[in-house]
Formats: C-alpha cells, sequence, structure tokens
C-alpha cells in the first residue's frame, strides 16, 4: 500500500503531497517544533510555582531552543520539495522573484504586524522603564524608525555576529536568518539540481555532515550561542533538509519501505531523547551538550516523510496539523505575550511572583498563546498571504492558481508544455505549512535581585 499523503513516481520519489498540498506528518512535527520552543521560554517565567512539576523534564525542556534547528531542516526539506523542479537546473531572473514573492506573502504580514505592535509596546514600557530594561534579553535592542524599518526588512541579524539584541522580538532573529537562507535558495537550487541524481546514501549522509559543525560545538564546548552560530545553524539545518529532501526523491516508497521508515522515525525519536538526557548529564546543568542530537534531525524527517505509518500516522492527525499550520503565529506571538505578563507580574503587586493569582496566571499564557496563534492564522496570516498571492509576481509562485503546482519541465530540465489539469494535480508538489521559525533563550539578570532575562537561542 502506498502512502496516502502521495503516491511516489514511476521513478521512485517522495510521496507527493495530498490534496491539501501537505505531507501532514511533517506539518503534525511543526507544532511539536514550536511547542519545544515555547515551553523553553516558558521555564524562565518568575516564581517557583510549577517548578516541581518541570523539574524532571529539565533535560527536555531546557534545550528547547533546538527547535528552531528542526524548523530549519523540516524548511529546507519543504522548500526544496515544492521549489527545486520549479526553478530548474538555472533558475531565471523571473522565476527566482517569484518564488521571493511567495515567501513574503507567507512569512510577512503576520511577521510586520506583530513586531509593529510589539513595538508599539516597548515605547511605551520605556516610558515607565528609567532603567532601560525592555526585553527579556542580555543586549537591549534599539527602539528607532531606522531600526524598526529594518525589523521590517528581516535583515536585522545580517550584520551581528550575535543575535541578542538583534530583534524587537526576541525569537524573531530567526526569522532574519531564514529571510537570507530563502534570498540564497535560487543559488543553491544551482547546486542542489546537480545533485539530486545521487543515491539516497550519499545525499542523506551529506544532510547528516553538514550538521556536524554546530553538533560538534556543543559537544565540545557546551556553548551553542559562539559568534555567528545562527549563520551556523541557518546554513547547516537548511542545506540539511534539502539534501534530505533528494534523498527521499530517489526512494521508491513500498510497504516494506513504508514499515522501515515508521521504525527509523521511531527509533530517530527515542535517541534524540536519550542525547538530551545524555547531554544534561554531561554539562551538570551550566553547559548544553544536548546540541548534539540535531544530526538526527535529517533522520527523522525523512523517516516521517515516507511513511504513513507509526508515528506518521499520530502527527497526521487533525489537531496536530492544525497546530502546525498555526505554529509560526505561536512562535512569533508568545514571546510578547509572555513578556508584557512577565512585566506587569513586577508591576503589579497582586500577580507578583510567589501570589496565588499568578500560579493561576501562569498557565494560562500558554493557553492565551495558543487561542492567539489561531486568531492570528485565520485572521491575518492566510487571508494576507492569498491575498498578496494574487499580486505581482506572486502569480508565477501560484502557477495555474493551484497552490504548488510545479512549472512542467522535461528530463532535462527545460520548460515543457503544460500538461493537462489533471496530470498536473496528480505531479502536485506543494508547499506546505508556513515557514519559519525560531526562538530565544534566557538567563538571568539582576536588579537587585535575579531577573529573567530571555535572548534567543
Amino acid at each position: 500500500m502506498r502512502p496516502s499523503h502521495a503516491p511516489s513516481s514511476a521513478a521512485g520519489g517522495p510521496p507527493a503531497p495530498a490534496p491539501s498540498g501537505e505531507i501532514r506528518a511533517l506539518t503534525g512535527l511543526r507544532i511539536v517544533a514550536a511547542l519545544w520552543v515555547v515551553v523553553f521560554h516558558f521555564w524562565f517565567t518568575p516564581g517557583d510555582a510549577y517548578r516541581a512539576v518541570w523539574e524532571p523534564l529539565a533535560p527536555l525542556v531546557k534545550t528547547g531552543a533546538l527547535g528552531v534547528d528542526l524548523f530549519y531542516v523540516l524548511s529546507g526539506f519543504v522548500i526544496t520539495l515544492t521549489y527545486l523542479d520549479r526553478l530548474g537546473p538555472r533558475p531565471a531572473a523571473r522565476a527566482a522573484v517569484g518564488f521571493w514573492w511567495a515567501r513574503i506573502c507567507r512569512v510577512w504580514p503576520v511577521y510586520a504586524l506583530v513586531t509593529t505592535a510589539f513595538g508599539g509596546w516597548l515605547l511605551y514600557k520605556a516610558s515607565r522603564a528609567p532603567d532601560g530594561f525592555l526585553v527579556w534579553q542580555n543586549t537591549q535592542p534599539t527602539v528607532t524608525v531606522g531600526s524598526w524599518l529594518e525589523q521590517l526588512a528581516m535583515v536585522q541579524l545580517w550584520h551581528q555576529p550575535a543575535f541578542d539584541g538583534s530583534s524587537w522580538v526576541g525569537a524573531a532573529w530567526s526569522i532574519s536568518a531564514e529571510w537570507l537562507a530563502y534570498v540564497c535558495f535560487p543559488l543553491l537550487v544551482l547546486l542542489l539540481w546537480r545533485l539530486r541524481d545521487l543515491p539516497p546514501v550519499v545525499t542523506g549522509g551529506l544532510a547528516v555532515a553538514v550538521l556536524v559543525p554546530f553538533a560538534a560545538a556543543c559537544y565540545s564546548t557546551g556553548d551553542p550561542y559562539f559568534a555567528w552560530s545562527w549563520l551556523v545553524r541557518i546554513g547547516g539545518g537548511f542545506l540539511a533538509g534539502a539534501l534530505t529532501c533528494l534523498a527521499v526523491r530517489r526512494i521508491r516508497v513500498t510497504p516494506r519501505v513504508e514499515r522501515v521508515a515508521a521504525g527509523v522515525a521511531v527509533l530517530a525519536v527515542v535517541e534524540i531523547l536519550v542525547g538530551l538526557w545524555w547531554g544534561h548529564w554531561r554539562g551538570q546543568g551550566t553547559a548544553e551538550h544536548g546540541g548534539v542530537v540535531v544530526v538526527l534531525f535529517p533522520v527523522l524527517v525523512g523517516a516521517l516523510a515516507l511513511s504513513t505509518q507509526g508515528l506518521s500516522r499520530v502527527l497526521s492527525r487533525d489537531a496536530l496539523v492544525h497546530g502546525g499550520r498555526i505554529s509560526f503565529s505561536l512562535y512569533l506571538v508568545h514571546i510578547p505575550l509572555f513578556e508584557i505578563a512577565w512585566t506587569h507580574m513586577e508591576w503589579w503587586p497582586a500577580i507578583a511572583p510567589g501570589t496565588g493569582l499568578s500560579a493561576l496566571l501562569v498557565p494560562h499564557l500558554l493557553l492565551a498563546a495558543l487561542v492567539l496563534a489561531h486568531l492570528l492564522h485565520r485572521f491575518v496570516e492566510e487571508p494576507s498571504r492569498l491575498l498578496l498571492r494574487d499580486r505581482g509576481p506572486g502569480r508565477w509562485a501560484r502557477g495555474d492558481r493551484r497552490q504548488g503546482v510545479p512549472a512542467p519541465r522535461d528530463a532535462a530540465g527545460r520548460p515543457a508544455v503544460r500538461p493537462a489539469r489533471a496530470a498536473a494535480a496528480r505531479t502536485a508538489v506543494a508547499l506546505g505549512p508556513s515557514a519559519v521559525l525560531p526562538v530565544p533563550r534566557v538567563r538571568a539578570d539582576a536588579e537587585g535581585a535575579p531577573r529573567t532575562v530571555l535572548s534567543a537561542p
């Protein structure tokens, strides 16, 4: 039996997405990555009302910044699956512009809204915070018109060796990093096109290899936040996802392949958890060696893409798929929501850390973040994407108005005559949920007493 999310082509290759335009298991994996990031930041909420609950999960929760790296691998996979054939061996300028516009339609509207709204909050907070402490980051960002324009252009990180203080919304540093990957993708296609026919064991091995530099840094120093680490992470993660896609495209999906892939996915999760607990033990709570597990992310993503059994079936459930679709909005909005709540916990004695009301408030922050993410996705992210998609160069990315239908090419990669509508639909490869990604991390600051400080991973 072939995977339900797409039949394989006669030459092998990844299952094509379902009519909805998604590999549902990978969409479901997005909410797992997003929640990993969210609980990582949630850990730093002032007070210890729930510390006894969280402490046994510290090896998992404290490494939630790695959810960003998982996002990068997912993004590289999905972008390559969607656009490699459409861009072809020598991407034309018009095709590249169309690709960039498609990505802007996807990520920019809700990003611009959240960034601008949070900037307004920072201006208000500045009027009440003479100490200059605006955000939970070790380096405070500048809040000026010039900085706002740089944030809106999503280039605020490009000239910074560290991401602390680069973005108003702490997690948005990774969006700036991923925008750089998008800008470079048409050039990357020149390489990927020439590697596309290599055996899966070669491209799969390369996918793991490009993540070794970051994993090695985590293993040897326990510090994943070295200078320009963000560039190593986006470069390695995105390229690993792209190479994983090349490997998956070359594998013919059979019942046996599905069974093996389902087992590999479970094994990858087990090994990731073992690696996180090992890293916590080795670091004794002062170093972060758990980042070594990033080399397993391509294995997990590739295995999930090749099967609809086991873990893939679980991640394909409607609730998790919807969670994956709102994951970008959740990633963006949870930091502003947390920071505004934390600030008021300092300003208002009634909800100060340690009070009964604060203990009641804290768990509701998670629920509020999910609800707000759903609303942003439904009323901002998707409507804006559809509106912008119908304008300008986005019409190229839209193809013949069916999202994800690649421009047809012959065996040599040259543009071919468009096939019939039904045939095109059968071979469609569609872009899944919104891209991105991203995260901050947290340390401690002091103003007479310990203070939570959030810095992006």
